[in-house]
């Protein structure tokens, strides 16, 4: 499998809502620690900066009372891990400093208790330490202030930034409880949600592969329930709509074929043969026609679906064609259960056989079995259909032979027919041309078919 076959976003909402629900608590909780942290932070080097230069005046106002003898040991006695104290000997030495850095030595020159002070007075940031506090250095800056003590004698004071606090573990607990508080809060209201939507979604499904559609629970949040309900009203006046539909073709039917029927048998008392055998055939015709118009009306779905092996059916159909003359060959392939309406299967492939030998002389039929769809496919061997009309020739009373006559051209239902049957059963019928010459109808249908 390549790194790019893999979904790294959930395709379900309830799975989508946990996590965008998550990242938003743990980004927001990261923004709002941050900023606190950076506002504590400017604070505290605020506090640290005020506390350096208050200690530096300090130390140089003690250690400028002291006897010059014991100056260096006073020094070394106030130094500690972050603060050193050193005496220094001679003249100041020059330097120049930053703006920074003399914005800091003007805060400290007003503090210093001799005004003359201020005028050897040296603030410096230091990038590196000694070897022995490089570990103080870590996370900060190093601040060093020379101040004159006496003629000759410097204070030098340096502060070793102390590194920043870790965050403690009591915040980074709190975010994790309300991370998971959150995402179980999301997932409670996502399965409200996606549970009758996702019934919802299996009746829509059932619906569309012409099955009768099971009623949805109306519950969950409002909108999803007035969904659920205005799909269940839908559903009861399409099956009512249908059912009625199928009551008055029921009706149709039966008083086209008496008429149909006393016609043919007027048909008998005609004396003249000619007359006679033009008026059956108009008569056969209309029979034809009215069948089929009735078939394709009806459309699919009436049929319960059961399982069934695929490959005997149509071994059976092939079997029973070849035996009343049809030309049709059918080539061996092992069991294919599948769920289905098996008559209407029987009818779609049948429609196309018999397509297959008025137009191409022949039909040979195989079975394909892919990863998840088993493909009917019947080649014959005539002219074939242009591109242009392969689609068209699926609508209603579509004929592209244009004599109109039912031996060669049909009534031009047969294949709307089998694109209906495909359809509700989840799969697709298509057309092409092969290379040797001839047409191949593959009527492709989804293995994993429940019933509907």
């Amino acid at each position: 499998m390549s790194i790019g076959s893999i979904r790294l976003w959930p395709r379900t909402l309830a799975a989508q809502l946990v996590i965008v629900t998550g990242a938003a608590v743990l980004i927001s909780n990261f923004a709002v620690a941050l900023w606190f942290g950076l506002g504590q932070q400017q604070l505290t080097e605020s506090a640290i900066v005020d506390r350096v230069l208050d200690r530096a005046v300090s130390a140089s106002d003690l250690l400028a009372t002291i006897p010059a003898k014991q100056r260096t040991a006073a020094a070394h006695a106030l130094s500690s891990n972050i603060w050193i104290f050193q005496i220094h000997h001679g003249r100041v030495p020059a330097g120049t400093m930053t703006d920074d850095e003399r914005a800091l030595a003007n805060r400290l020159a007003p503090m210093l208790s001799k005004p003359k002070m201020a005028k050897g007075l040296l603030v410096k940031y230091r990038g590196e330490t000694p070897d022995e506090k490089r570990r103080l250095q870590r996370d900060g800056a190093v601040i060093e202030i020379m101040i004159p003590l006496v003629r000759g004698t410097q204070l030098t004071t340096i502060f070793y930034h102390p590194p920043p606090p870790p965050w403690p573990m009591q915040s980074i607990i709190a975010a994790t409880a309300a991370i998971l508080v959150t995402a179980v809060a999301a997932g409670l209201v996502a399965s409200r949600v996606t549970r009758p939507l996702s019934k919802l979604a299996v009746a829509a499904s059932a619906v569309a592969r012409g099955g009768k559609a099971p009623r949805v629970p109306e519950e969950g949040p409002d909108d999803v329930r007035r969904a659920a309900s205005a799909f269940n009203a839908m559903t009861d006046q399409v099956s009512r709509t249908m059912e009625s539909q199928r009551q008055l073709l029921s009706a149709v039917g039966h008083d086209l074929r008496t008429p149909i029927t006393a016609m043919r048998i007027n048909t008998e008392f005609v004396e003249d043969p000619d007359t006679r055998e033009r008026l059956e055939k108009n008569i056969e015709e209309l029979q034809e026609l009215t069948e089929a118009v009735l078939s394709a009306a009806k459309g699919v779905g009436w049929e319960e679906q059961r399982r069934i092996d695929l490959a005997a059916l149509i071994e059976s159909l092939c079997t029973d064609m070849e035996e009343v003359g049809i030309p049709v060959a059918w080539t061996t392939h092992d069991a294919a259960p599948l769920s289905c309406r098996p008559n209407e299967i029987r009818r779609a492939i049948r429609n196309l056989i018999e397509n297959a030998v008025a137009y191409g002389k022949r039909a040979d039929v195989h079975l394909e079995q892919k990863d998840d769809t088993y493909e009917v496919v019947v080649e014959d061997e005539g002219p074939g259909i242009s591109d242009a009309d392969q689609q068209r020739v699926f609508e209603p009373f579509v004929r592209l032979e244009t004599s109109r006559s039912s031996e060669t051209g049909g009534t031009g239902l047969g294949l709307t027919l089998v694109k209906a049957i495909a359809e509700g059963h989840g799969g697709t019928i298509r057309l092409r041309n092969r290379e040797q010459g001839g047409l191949a109808a593959t009527f492709c249908l989804p293995r994993g078919a429940a019933a509907a």
